[in-house]
């Protein structure tokens, strides 16, 4: 079998923009121009746009794959596509323009490595993009690329991209984010998304896709700080491996490596990695975001949520946690109520002790007045677990730094958050 495909690197990209800002078009394009799309898909969108009686082919029906979103022509769900060009593996999470969908950005948005903002460039900055920009600064998400869209209908004007970039730039000196490009696109007649646009010869930049096959994204792991959390213990019931007992999971941080002194949390027990392996065999090394089974030189009563780092480089263990929050729920967090907490591999028993404030996306005011919390909002709390948790800032491991908060009454997702 040709291990080429699946040794491609990964990379996961996010896209968000206000209602017809034309994302759905732009990720139509993608897949059509890369040549990402079966022909009876194809047959379908044609058949589709002429029912509709447009006098070309709506690309955006590729992407909108629900009936509703397709009827009322919106994108109200997060939806994943998959494509694939000789030189990278893309996952895309379309997610909604919306302001009542702020959710939906968060968990499309929360494993990415990159995020396309939209912009319409007859309509400029507007406050949709900053709050899709601030959210991506909040995720940590590492590059920013600013498309700014629709540029046939003001005729190519690099007086217009200038103006754009620049009121982008303005509002961005607020942000977290230090990789941010902008190109300007036309995304319905496909300039500069996978081909070279005749009608720019002003921008000497990269094209959409160039960009996305050849942004450096395998220093956005953090290699320094080793994590491992613990999914399961295995222990084959063969007489060959009697003694055999592996500890499975996915490394969230750093570089593991066969005779490591480790330590083993929370117990605090420490030992040397005995072997590391994987399903094709034993190797030297393992770094993220590789899934392997560790076994270690001793005995130690470890499972699943458990977290095994390096002696001397450990997380912070402890039942108090500061969280910033996107709630999801209709109705705010209601006093004393109890939520089971997933972190990593690990699930406790949690209760918000406080809310300290909601921020204002738009403004990053911190309003510690008005803690009427509904949904969509951001805010911090405290938090306390009936467990200690082995936890980093997000801002340092974006997988031991993040949560998910269930409601142990009604058993739904309620929120999901960033440790501070």
């Amino acid at each position: 079998m040709d291990n080429t495909y699946l040794d491609m690197e990964l990379l996961r990209f996010t896209t968000a923009g206000s209602v017809d800002d034309g994302k759905s078009t732009l990720i139509g394009r993608l897949l059509y121009d890369s040549k990402s799309i079966f022909e009876d898909q194809l047959d379908q969108v044609e058949t589709s746009s002429k029912k509709r009686g447009l006098d070309h082919t709506d690309l955006a029906l590729l992407t909108d794959g629900l009936r509703d979103e397709r009827e009322q022509g919106i994108t109200i769900d997060v939806a994943y596509r998959y494509f694939a060009t000789p030189k990278r593996k893309f996952i895309i999470a379309d997610t909604p323009g919306h302001i009542q969908y702020t959710r939906n950005m968060v968990t499309g948005a929360s494993t990415a490595n990159l995020a396309l903002i939209l912009i319409d460039a007859r309509h400029g900055v507007v406050e949709q993009t900053c709050r899709h920009s601030f959210i991506a600064s909040l995720l940590q998400i590492p590059h920013l690329v600013v498309c700014i869209n629709k540029m046939d209908l003001v005729d190519y004007s690099e007086e217009v991209f200038e103006k754009i970039k620049a009121q982008y730039e303005s509002f961005a000196a607020k942000l977290d984010v230090h990789d941010i490009r902008f190109i300007p696109i036309s995304a319905l007649k496909g300039d500069n998304v996978v081909n070279k646009s005749e009608k720019m010869s002003w921008y000497q930049g990269s094209t959409l896709l160039y960009t996305l096959e050849n942004i450096h994204i395998a220093s956005d792991q953090n290699h320094i700080d080793c994590r491992f959390p613990v999914q399961t213990v295995i222990r084959p019931k063969q007489d060959e491996y009697h003694d055999f007992r592996g500890y499975a999971g996915r490394v969230a941080g750093g570089v593991f490596k066969k005779g490591d002194e480790v330590a083993v949390l929370p117990s605090g027990f420490t030992s040397k990695i005995q072997a590391i392996h994987t399903m094709t065999g034993e190797i030297d090394e393992a770094f993220a975001p590789m899934s392997v089974t560790m076994t270690l030189e001793d005995d130690i009563d470890l499972g699943r949520g458990d977290m095994i780092v390096r002696t001397h480089n450990r997380p912070d263990v402890s039942q108090e946690v500061d969280i910033m929050l996107c709630w999801f729920n209709q109705t705010g967090p209601m006093p004393r109520a109890k939520f089971t907490l997933m972190h990593a591999s690990n699930e406790v028993k949690a209760m918000i002790n406080k809310v300290q404030y909601k921020l204002d996306i738009n403004t990053l005011h911190r309003n510690e007045e008005d803690l009427d919390i509904k949904m969509n909002d951001i805010l911090r709390v405290s938090v306390r677990t009936t467990k200690p948790l082995m936890k980093d800032s997000y801002r340092k491991n974006r997988l031991t730094g993040s949560v998910i908060l269930v409601d142990d009454a009604t058993n739904e997702t309620v929120a999901a958050g960033m440790i501070i």
